[in-house]
């Protein structure tokens, strides 16, 4: 791949530019691992197995999570998944359309949505996370049972520090401000 640099490579190029800054270089080498490794194994899975189902990450993630904890509102959803409820709304009427998931109102509250899957969502369920979890034991292959065990776990405790101290640790760095809106990328309108 034309412009494509091997983990080792970017390793050196970092020392190289940050040789001489007080750093935390096992911490950052943890995060960016982290990250390099999610990207990794998600390009890998769409561009394997998810891709002879015609489906995202996103998407797989989505009814993975509606598989497991069963009809679900979006909030929890999303929240599961990881993603904005606006991405959550757009996945789910795909999947929708793939006849995959239904979508209906909450029964006392009619501003809220349930996902559900379909038949034919649990029964793809059913046949491609063998084949998913097939390809989980292939990038995992390098490590034996007890690193993938030691690995998950300290993974855990970056998650929960995240969860439990991260907005604790986000007011102190912004000393109490909200963080600035995001930005779409967008030009403003005329």
């Amino acid at each position: 791949m034309p412009g494509h640099r091997s983990i080792t490579d970017a390793e050196k190029l970092v020392e190289a530019k940050l040789g001489g800054l007080p750093l935390h270089r096992e911490q950052m080498a943890m995060v960016s691992n982290i990250y390099r490794a999610a990207s990794a194994v998600r390009q890998h899975l769409e561009n394997s197995v998810l891709r002879g189902c015609d489906l995202t990450w996103t998407a797989f993630v989505v009814l993975w999570v509606v598989w497991i904890w069963g009809e679900s509102e979006t909030r929890k959803v999303a929240e599961e998944a990881g993603i904005s409820k606006g991405t959550l709304t757009g996945v789910s009427r795909t999947l929708e359309a793939k006849g995959l998931i239904r979508r209906s109102r909450h029964p006392s509250d009619g501003r809220l949505v349930l996902l559900n899957l379909t038949g034919e969502g649990a029964s793809l369920m059913r046949r491609v996370f063998p084949e998913f979890n097939e390809e989980e034991a292939f990038v995992t292959a390098p490590l034996t049972d007890e690193e993938c065990r030691q690995t998950a776990e300290a993974l855990r405790r970056v998650v929960l520090q995240v969860e439990t101290r991260g907005e604790e640790r986000r007011l102190t760095l912004l000393d109490g401000a909200e963080p600035a809106p995001r930005r779409s990328g967008r030009r403003p309108k005329a």
